[in-house]
């Protein structure tokens, strides 16, 4: 199964989250939708069959593990 990271926005700020993209590990995103919640991405995510990818970190890197957890 396919990972898809659930990544806070704005990307690559310290500052607060408004929401939360969709993307493929390319960087393209999934869906141009913003969710406001990682409840709501992971769901949606889960829904289309890939395996959601949470962020540890604020500032993140798609190619550093320790940066992401799957959810189960």
């Amino acid at each position: 199964m396919q990972n898809v990271y659930i990544e806070p926005m704005p990307k690559g700020q310290w500052g607060p989250i408004d929401g939360y993209a969709l993307e493929f590990p390319d960087g393209t995103r999934m869906t141009q939708q913003r969710y406001p919640s990682e409840r709501l991405a992971v769901d949606e995510i889960k829904l289309r069959g890939y395996a959601p990818m949470i962020a540890k970190v604020r500032v993140t890197d798609k190619t550093v593990d320790e940066h992401w957890e799957l959810v189960e």
